[in-house]
């Protein structure tokens, strides 16, 4: 009796063994799997040496601030020299000022606030056309043709450095308008600097928002009907 309980011993601990060593087996080849498919997404280090080169350049300029860093996701300044970034943040500065005095002026008109008088020699009065985008095909041809010829020549003549004093992108003083900039210190000028910026941003998402939901319709807080 004792000698088949030992042998049925022996043999209980044979099989508990080869189901450890067959579940090892099994781990081993799932990790390998699990490691072989991931490395098939990561990036290669070759191009993710580049990124962290590129990125290196621009990490400490005005606008990089937490918690996204030098954020980049298409890649414009991969490769890029001072020239290259100096171009894109004065993009960035006009779209964000075209946007403040777009979000501003959506928010005016709909608190119900326009200007006096008339808008054409009709007699139609700034109040009687729609809101947003809405008005831009509720305008005639030939107030639309003044607002683009308007805008193009602030474009060419105005909002630009003509006199090449401009001590960064979208300084558009041109030794004339100063309102008291020369009187900070350099930490204030930053501040301010990045308050625009920051705030440029904020307005081209804000106006984006204000555009997709006019197309859906609905009242928004504060804007209200859309």
């Amino acid at each position: 009796f004792f000698l088949s309980l030992e042998n049925l011993s022996s043999q209980l601990q044979l099989h508990t063994n080869t189901l450890s060593t067959t579940k090892m087996k099994l781990f081993a080849i799932s990790a390998a799997l699990l490691t072989a498919s991931a490395s098939a997404f990561a990036p290669s280090s070759i191009a993710k040496s580049t990124t962290t080169l590129s990125a290196t350049n621009f990490e400490d300029v005005l606008g990089v601030q937490a918690p996204l860093g030098l954020y980049d996701p298409l890649g414009l300044l991969d490769d890029a020299d001072e020239e290259r970034f100096n171009r894109l943040r004065y993009v960035e500065i006009k779209h964000g000022r075209v946007s403040m005095l777009a979000f501003l002026g959506n928010i005016i008109t709909r608190a119900g606030l326009h200007l006096p008088g008339s808008i054409d020699k009709a007699g139609d009065s700034f109040d009687s056309f729609p809101n947003g985008y809405a008005a831009v095909t509720a305008i005639p041809g030939a107030g639309v043709l003044q607002l683009v010829a308007f805008v193009g020549f602030l474009e060419l003549f105005v909002m630009r450095d003509v006199t090449g004093t401009n001590e960064f992108p979208g300084d558009f003083r041109n030794d004339s308008l100063d309102l008291g900039w020369d009187t900070f210190d350099e930490d204030t000028k930053l501040f301010k600097r990045g308050v625009e910026l920051n705030n440029g941003r904020a307005a081209m998402l804000g106006i984006l928002g204000l555009m997709v939901h006019e197309q859906l319709g609905g009242v928004l807080p504060i804007v209200g009907q859309m």
